[in-house]
């Protein structure tokens, strides 16, 4: 081989690669992990008629809704029919009381790996908390629905075991997730909702060709829809990838008769900081009262000012209506700044302490206060704008549904898009990580 010329890599080095990074082992881990998840999908709640609700599922856009994110958990009414949610929700929850609580916010950034833990336990009996609440709350609604519950069985067992079950279910599942994003690959929580989403593209698609086999002027309104929804991708991936770069000068420092540094580099600030993480956060925020209200409001409750102000603000709250993706908008731009604000590697004032400790700069601007200061403006206009258009392609694919008549998709809409786009990216990225810290280890060996 001549001097010079690198070497393509061959198959045999691809296979090593793959072998040796311990990608092999994560990928099937993460794939084991979903088929148990899919397989807890198919197994319902003894007791139930599942024909009953999964008729009210098809024709409630809000039910629906929660149905897609739980891949079809919730139409089935399985052991896993609340899903990821809970854990979702007390994660919220969690994140925010240590923005305000002095002790959580110590735990979360002052005594590291053990604090994390901690924050992580607290997570978790909090998520028992909440499944358990969900848990009665939808035993009450389908105990109210005519010939849900099969004729025979003890009521007072059956609410006890079902409530146990569901609320079981749904502490398994973010068990499931965790183990992912300890062992496997990408976010385990995101990767569910990522499977659920997908385990329901075909019913969707299977009741849009239907209604366009009956209505055929609906032929253009569907391909100028796709036509949206492609678009809408590519602006995802732009915006997930990126990032505004901040100029670094890093001094020269000699060591014997070796000189080091002196090269400029950049710090990385993403565009979007949060990835998916505030799209699912806010709905997780949304659809919690939202589906009690909704639960609720169609129980048997006597006539009156109560069930008025319950029908009331579920209909404000709907996701058919204009105050929720208002509201929808609101809490992607809030939670995206949140989700900022939280990431250790986008802290203005570390990163200005790291550079003056290391002799770095910022071209123009004095170290320690006037650099945190600049990093901070920075920081603030690039989320800023990330959460405007984060915010504005969660709208754009609904109100294209609205406008071109093609309710059927809806379901699969902007949410799912960012969510399933968002979740692709990260894998790629993890996947790519993986392989290139194998290549460094090759060429240091060599």
């Amino acid at each position: 081989m001549q001097q010079g010329k690198m070497r393509m890599p061959t198959s045999a080095d691809l296979m090593s690669m793959w072998n040796a990074s311990g990608l092999k082992s994560k990928i099937i881990f993460t794939v084991l992990m979903i088929a148990a998840f899919r397989f807890g999908v198919q197994m319902p709640v003894f007791g139930i008629n599942n024909a009953i609700f999964s008729n009210i599922a098809s024709g409630n856009n809000l039910i629906g809704f929660l149905d897609l994110f739980s891949g079809g958990a919730l139409g089935k009414v399985s052991i896993f029919a609340l899903g990821i949610g809970p854990f979702i929700t007390a994660s919220i929850i969690i994140q925010l009381m240590a923005v305000v609580i002095p002790s959580l916010e110590k735990l979360q950034k002052e005594e590291g790996e053990a604090g994390r833990r901690k924050l992580s336990q607290y997570t978790r009996i909090f998520t028992v908390i909440l499944a358990a609440f969900q848990a009665v709350i939808f035993m009450v609604y389908m105990n109210h629905l005519p010939g849900a519950i099969l004729p025979g069985i003890n009521p007072i067992m059956f609410y006890i075991s079902s409530v146990a079950v569901l609320t079981a279910g749904s502490v398994l599942v973010m068990w499931l997730s965790e183990l992912i994003t300890e062992k496997g690959i990408g976010n385990g929580g995101s990767l569910i909702i990522f499977v659920g989403i997908i385990s329901g593209i075909p019913i969707y698609s299977s009741r849009t060709a239907q209604m366009v086999a009956r209505d055929s002027s609906l032929g253009f309104g569907l391909f100028m829809l796709l036509l949206i929804f492609f678009a809408t991708m590519v602006v995802i991936v732009i915006m997930q990838e990126a990032v505004r770069k901040v100029t670094i000068i890093n001094p020269k420092r000699q060591v014997g008769n070796k000189v080091y540094g002196g090269v400029n580099t950049f710090i990385p600030f993403k565009l979007n900081p949060g990835g998916v993480m505030p799209i699912i956060f806010a709905i997780a925020i949304l659809l919690f009262p939202t589906t009690a209200l909704s639960l609720v409001g169609q129980a048997n409750l006597p006539a009156g000012w109560i069930k008025n102000s319950v029908m009331g603000l579920t209909q404000f709250l709907s996701p058919d209506g204009i105050p929720y993706y208002i509201i929808y908008f609101l809490l992607i731009f809030a939670l995206t700044f949140f989700y900022a604000s939280i990431m250790p590697n986008m802290q203005p004032k570390d990163i200005a302490t790291n550079l003056k400790k290391y002799g770095s700069s910022i071209p123009g601007i004095k170290p320690g206060k006037p650099t945190a200061e600049a990093l901070d403006k920075i920081l603030s206009k690039t989320t800023f704008i990330g959460a405007i258009a984060l915010g504005l392609i969660a709208l754009v694919p609904s109100v294209a549904s609205y406008a071109t008549g093609i309710k059927t998709l809806q379901g699969i809409g902007a949410t799912s898009l960012i969510i399933m786009v968002g979740v692709a990216l990260d894998l790629i990225n993890q996947v790519r990580s993986h392989l290139l810290a194998r290549n460094y280890e090759t060429f240091l060996k060599q």
